[in-house]
């Protein structure tokens, strides 16, 4: 045989094969796994039986990607079972989605292969289309993407008067199924992500960085209404963002939740990313670095998260200085009462302890914890705890025995009524004999 015919030969089928290898992997027989239970879930009234074909036909036969969504979300047997039988109407309209689920594979490919000519050290992840119990449309576990089909593949034909007043908004502002592409390879995206820290700053470029990223190398429009509302009134949103920044209770007001102050637009948090992942792109002169930059971004390095967010001057004033005004208004434990702190002479026995607050703290917000010498340290607290009138004191009886070292530690879950936690506070004393 020629050997230039040869090598042709041998150099197509190692295209050929190195084409099948790089192809996106999907997996969707858990959709209809899901089907052939419910239609014999339905077929019976025995709520035993129902249960029974639910985990024999559905669960114990899922792939790795159902196992990873029920053990992300927590999911339930009892959760799924309550879903299947209350709505109907709802399974109904959502089934021939579901069922053409493979059509929508060539477009998710070709937006995952244009991550990868963005970002060559793109690592490989299965794709599973799941059914859940509600509370993720799309998730990931380790380098699987996870997506709830009953969440991501409605459309506006889907009947959802049947479903709770809480669910009904995500069908009601969105077109999931018209957003799947999108919206995997967003969840590629974090799939490649190192581990998120749990400060609001990170959760917003863990969110932005996605969001950012998939649209710009897709060429498509982000479909979440937070990003659109952000832009549209950028300093009001920046202006409540900063108040909020280290006030860890108001999370999910910007992340994962629903958003309960004047602003009422959920996942703003995802705008504040966005904008930043965004404004540090554009300002980059290498753009590949920048993607890489992104999205290998190690979020226990305070100092790169802080140099990338202050280079884009979104925020008013540097992370440092807003931190750094944030701890000058926080409130402080300004005097213990009925032995000073460091005291090594307390008289053992049931003491009523008071501390005072530099400022009125509110009522329903306390926190005593272990010290650094930990459980051992931590005398018997009775439950009779009381505020003063006015909020600047707080009473709480502890039950301290003879030659012991005690540490209470005063936690940062007190607060002001703006929110502002109080500075902890560690009581730290020894008994007389």
């Amino acid at each position: 045989m020629n050997k230039a015919f040869l090598f042709i030969i041998i150099s197509s089928l190692t295209s050929l094969s190195f084409a099948q290898k790089s192809k996106q992997t999907f997996v969707s027989t858990d959709i209809d796994n899901f089907w052939i239970a419910y239609d014999k879930i339905n077929s019976t009234k025995d709520s035993l039986k129902q249960y029974a074909l639910l985990k024999e036909l559905y669960i114990d036969k899922g792939t790795q990607g159902l196992k990873s969504i029920i053990e992300v979300r927590n999911y339930t047997e009892k959760e799924f079972m309550e879903w299947i039988i209350k709505n109907p109407k709802f399974w109904s309209s959502i089934r021939p989605n579901t069922l053409k689920v493979r059509s929508l594979y060539p477009e998710i490919n070709s937006d995952i292969e244009k991550l990868k000519k963005a970002y060559p050290n793109l690592k490989p992840s299965t794709i599973y289309f799941t059914i859940g119990a509600f509370r993720t449309g799309g998730t990931i576990k380790g380098n699987k993407v996870l997506i709830g089909s009953e969440l991501s593949l409605a459309d506006k034909s889907t009947v959802i008067d049947e479903l709770p007043g809480w669910r009904q908004p995500f069908y009601k502002t969105q077109n999931p199924i018209n957003e799947i592409p999108l919206l995997c390879t967003h969840e590629y995206i974090h799939t490649q992500q190192k581990e998120l820290v749990e400060n609001l700053i990170s959760m917003c470029l863990y969110e932005g960085v996605a969001e950012f990223i998939s649209c710009k190398v897709t060429g498509k429009k982000s479909d979440a209404p937070a990003i659109e509302f952000g832009k549209a009134k950028q300093k009001i949103v920046v202006d409540r963002f900063v108040s909020d920044l280290f006030i860890m209770t108001n999370n999910y007001n910007w992340m994962w939740g629903e958003n309960r102050n004047e602003l009422q637009v959920r996942d703003l948090g995802y705008y504040i990313g966005y904008e930043i992942c965004e404004r540090y792109y554009n300002l980059s002169k290498d753009k590949a670095k920048a993607i890489k930059e992104l999205i290998e971004l190690d979020y226990t390095n305070e100092k790169e998260v802080e140099r990338i967010v202050d280079t884009t001057k979104l925020l008013p004033e540097t992370l440092a200085q807003l931190y750094n005004d944030y701890e000058n208004k926080r409130p402080t434990v300004i005097q213990l009462t009925p032995f000073e702190n460091g005291s090594q002479v307390v008289k053992p026995g049931l003491t009523k302890i008071t501390i005072v607050f530099s400022e009125p703290i509110v009522k329903y917000n306390t926190g005593l914890d272990f010290g650094p010498l930990g459980q051992a340290h931590f005398p018997n607290i009775k439950s009779e705890r009381v505020f003063g009138e006015d909020g600047k004191s707080w009473t709480f009886e502890a039950d301290i025995k003879p030659n012991q070292h005690y540490q209470i530690l005063i936690s940062n879950n007190f607060r002001k009524e703006n929110g502002v936690r109080l500075k902890p506070y560690l009581i730290d004393f020894k008994t007389a004999n």
